[in-house]
């Protein structure tokens, strides 16, 4: 790997350009792009980028599956001192008219059709995409580029970002800084709507030099990854960290357990990453007995019961655990391929270089001693610049000293490693994506026949863990609990929408805070119990 850790985006790849010009730095499919022609491609998309409008520190919209544009145009609008917003491929309407209109966009790339998503149908219900831009529904809104055979006459087509320019910027024509802010990801928490999270230049890239030395990636590695580029797992920790190795990142618009096996064993693949749940299911494919798997080392943020499967049933030596989180550009602490194995099969995983973290008592802030658990808090160099245009989040999860507190259990141990044990917040980790119950929720309350809703996850044993909801409904009104998915299907993404629905009469039985909340604990005991469920084992 390269000693020297680049302070922005067009720095590292130019550096990858010259140092590993015929290494392929991106393999999609069929989409097959050298350092070398990704960035002319790039200098060409920031070029008409620039053309269109898009000035540094403003705001660019991808709604793309994982490919080569979206990695190109990633890298084309931080070469611009622009700011990406990766949008999630399977947000709905509501939840795509919220992203687009609090981050500010200014510019917007998408499919027609995604995945057999009529993308530009969820558009046109939101602004006057048949008209010219922007709509008062979205001022902010100047332009929207179509990747795709059907371009509405208020959009542009995809060609427009590869026009011939005469001049093309570089890694130093822009004056963006490492600090300057290069990524706002939307992530749920305790609110009803998901926070843009602010991520710098300097904070991701150090992330993924890290992260690869864990891993051990060296140049011409190959390194497959499924996690979507919508969020940091897929961008910090896939993509970036493949390029300040000089490794090629690998990857398919959805995940797929047979065709990543095959993938991986066809191309060689050297190291791979996913979440508890993707390995679950490949480890449960009949492809995985076929497949020759070349695999040296790997990430996963998952319990001892399933590294240890890697470990065994996929060959993966170098198993290494990982914690981290949206607001830290994610990465906190990641085992190093060679670390003890049952160290490292326990979860336990030493801190990047540069970040403290304290364990602490959630309620008096006391620190816990070694091996006792607590709430995780970070403080250093990764830790995000704040939530976009929410000031009051921020100061709630950034104390006047620094810490961030991450709202997650942890425990260290002698040496210094750190290892997750729950959440403290009330949130759902459903596949991989983190859901907030607040807004599952909302999307109930909504409908006309309820009067209260409220939502905690239960076990799964392919998702780990899935919304179920407990419903009462008003007085005089009916409703089935197969109406109430189908109203949520309609208004969230799928993995928001609730496994379970029970409606009761009351919620006093079950138990109820001084202050009339339900305790989303006694809840959560109790729809084990209603719903014959076993409690998960961490």
């Amino acid at each position: 790997m390269n000693d020297v850790i680049p302070a922005t985006f067009a720095q590292a790849l130019a550096h990858a350009a010259r140092t590993w010009p015929q290494t392929e730095a991106v393999a999609i499919g069929a989409q097959r792009l050298t350092y070398a022609m990704l960035w002319d491609k790039v200098r060409l998309y920031a070029a008409n980028l620039r053309r269109l409008g898009l000035r540094r520190g403003e705001h660019c919209a991808i709604l793309l599956g994982n490919s080569a544009e979206w990695v190109a145009l990633a890298y084309a609008v931080a070469t611009l001192g622009a700011v990406v917003v990766p949008v999630n491929t399977r947000f709905k309407r509501d939840e795509l008219r919220y992203c687009l209109e609090q981050s500010d966009a200014r510019l917007l790339v998408m499919p027609d059709r995604f995945l057999e998503i009529d993308f530009l149908a969820m558009v046109r219900a939101i602004c006057a995409l048949d008209a010219t831009l922007p709509d008062p529904a979205l001022a902010l809104l100047r332009s929207v580029i179509v990747l795709g055979a059907e371009v509405p006459r208020g959009a542009l087509a995809a060609a427009e970002l590869e026009r011939p320019a005469a001049a093309l910027p570089d890694e130093t024509s822009e004056d963006v800084g490492g600090d300057d802010v290069v990524l706002i990801q939307y992530t749920s928490g305790t609110t009803s709507h998901p926070k843009g999270v602010m991520l710098t230049h300097r904070g991701m890239l150090a992330d993924a030099w890290h992260v690869g030395r864990r891993l051990g990636l060296r140049p011409r590695d190959r390194y497959f990854s499924a996690r979507p580029l919508f969020h940091v797992a897929g961008t910090t920790l896939s993509m970036l960290t493949s390029l300040v190795a000089g490794a090629t990142y690998l990857t398919t618009e959805r995940f797929d357990a047979g065709e990543a096996l095959r993938i991986m064993a066809t191309e060689r693949c050297t190291h791979t990453s996913g979440n508890d749940t993707m390995f679950l299911m490949m480890l449960a494919h009949p492809e995985l007995k076929r497949a020759r798997l070349q695999l040296r080392a790997a990430w996963a943020a998952a319990t001892y019961g399933v590294m240890k499967r890697i470990h065994d049933e996929m060959g993966v030596a170098g198993i290494c655990s990982a914690y981290g989180l949206s607001e830290a550009s994610p990465n906190v602490a990641m085992a190093p391929y060679d670390d003890d194995l049952e160290t490292r099969l326990n979860g336990f995983a030493q801190l990047l270089p540069g970040v403290e973290v304290r364990i602490v008592d959630a309620e008096t802030g006391a620190d816990q001693p070694v091996g006792s658990a607590g709430e995780i808090l970070v403080r250093g160099w990764n830790v995000m610049k704040g939530y976009y245009r929410m000031p009051e989040q921020t100061a709630k999860a950034i104390d006047a000293h620094g810490w961030l507190h991450s709202g997650d259990l942890g425990v260290m141990d002698g040496a210094g490693r750190l290892r997750f044990v729950d959440r403290i917040k009330d949130m759902l980790r459903v596949g991989g994506e983190n859901v907030a119950p607040v807004e599952i929720e909302d999307v109930l309350n909504a409908h006309p026949a309820v009067r209260q809703a409220q939502v905690v996850g239960v076990p799964d044993a392919r998702l780990v863990e899935v919304p179920a909801a407990y419903v009462i409904v008003k007085p005089g009104a009916q409703v089935e609990p197969e109406q109430l998915i189908d109203w949520c299907r309609e208004r969230c993404a799928n993995f928001k929408v609730p496994r379970y629905v029970r409606i009761i009469d009351s919620f006093d039985a079950i138990g109820m805070t001084a202050s009339a909340k339900v305790q989303r604990n006694k809840l959560r005991a109790f729809a084990l119990s209603d719903l014959g469920l076993e409690p998960a084992t961490r």
